[in-house]
């Protein structure tokens, strides 16, 4: 995994606007509907090639795909992995809860639910999971971007490739009870790993980084356990920690970066769980790079953590500094005031990649920022970024 070692790189946590009519199409398939196949493919390589493209024009140093043939960060696993069926039913944030208006602003604000990609009423597992064996689909978004790579004459300083980690997996797309294959959620987590482990592995077999997406290691904490005790919920993190070192088992740990966050809803996230809860926690995970949000008004205060409990040596930190749930656009200096706080909580500039506090378009249909804000936001990242490095290394 490249380092800052001649100034601030620049990355994002993942998912890239999707056009309206991808963002159909995409649904349409995931519920099961007529699609035109054709139109399709041809939306998905359009939308791949805008997203290549004006990830580098904003400084982007390390890019990826956009996730965009993905309906959801989570939900594709469903599409990859046999032995779902039927319907979740997850229990709503305590923000929802706490604050009925808020709740009601997010539904209008969203829209009608058939046209929306599943996040609240994902499948569950009702079978034994079976991820298919030709990883036909993992290997056709990895040839899709290389193949946008060379249309597009884009050159990144590296790759990444994210995928979805057993913890988000198991709490998004919830265990049946009367599924006959697993007895509890430790036995499905576990389950779920095992599954992942030929995707994870497979996406740093064609040399991409690899980037785990685990919002439950935080996030949970308001919906899955939000009437539960807080050791009751860590005590989940560290299942979730465990089955993601038994999935990258066979991956050199400088080839994963961890994405932790709590929710990239637009909402008061007064009840979030405290990053000095997590971090002994996160810290045990075999992977290179922590990707962490602080670039919002809750939690930016928590880059000092890292000084009381510091990162560990074989680990990059990779600060989001760009809030990704509102319109409002950063000013450069203020991105490079949180990456330079961010060095100094690490203690060590090489360690600190710029990135964003989670994904513009994790679920097909569910964005909330424009599209040209979003890329406008990458170029402030970018510009962040420069003003850190003239700072830090004394040069542009």
């Amino acid at each position: 995994m490249k380092t800052s070692t001649d100034g601030i790189l620049t990355t994002h946590t993942g998912s890239l606007p999707r056009s309206k009519a991808l963002s159909s199409l995409l649904v349409k398939r995931e519920q099961r509907k007529p699609f035109d196949a054709e139109a399709l493919r041809t939306e998905i390589e359009h939308n791949l090639d805008e997203n290549v493209k004006r990830q580098a024009e904003n400084g982007i140093t390390v890019g990826n795909d956009g996730e965009t043939p993905r309906v959801g960060f989570s939900t594709y696993t469903t599409e990859r992995m046999s032995g779902f069926g039927g319907e979740s039913v997850r229990k709503p944030t305590l923000d929802a809860v706490k604050f009925p208006g808020f709740a009601d602003f997010m539904k209008r604000q969203i829209g009608v639910a058939d046209d929306l990609a599943k996040v609240w009423n994902a499948p569950q597992a009702v079978g034994k999971l079976h991820y298919d064996p030709t990883l036909t689909e993992a290997k056709e978004e990895s040839v899709a971007f290389q193949d946008s790579l060379k249309r597009t004459g884009t050159k990144f300083v590296e790759t990444f490739m994210s995928a979805a980690s057993p913890g988000i997996v198991s709490t998004t797309m919830l265990l049946s009870p009367d599924n006959p294959e697993y007895k509890t959620d430790a036995d499905y987590v576990m389950a779920i790993a095992r599954e992942l482990k030929q995707e994870y592995e497979y996406i740093v077999s064609q040399g991409y980084v690899l980037q785990l997406d685990a919002p439950d290691l935080a996030m949970e904490r308001v919906i899955m356990f939000g009437d539960q005790p807080l050791n009751v919920f860590l005590d989940r993190v560290a299942l979730h920690i465990e089955a993601i070192n038994v999935a990258v088992a066979n991956i050199p740990r400088d080839r994963v970066r961890l994405h932790v966050c709590w929710g990239n809803w637009n909402g008061p996230h007064q009840d979030d769980v405290d990053m000095a809860d997590l971090l002994p926690l996160l810290y045990k995970a075999k992977v290179g790079a922590l990707s962490i949000p602080v670039g919002n008004p809750r939690h930016e205060h928590e880059i000092e953590t890292f000084r009381t409990l510091p990162l560990p040596k074989e680990m990059i930190l990779i600060p989001g500094v760009i809030d990704v749930t509102t319109n409002y656009l950063e000013h450069p200096e203020v991105v490079a005031n949180r990456l330079c706080a961010a060095v100094a909580a690490v203690g060590d500039k090489e360690r600190v990649i710029g990135g964003t506090d989670c994904g513009f378009g994790t679920f097909a249909s569910y964005e909330f920022i424009a599209e040209d804000i979003v890329w406008a936001k990458l170029k402030t990242l970018s510009d962040g970024a420069a003003i850190a490095t003239k700072r830090l290394w004394g040069r542009a």
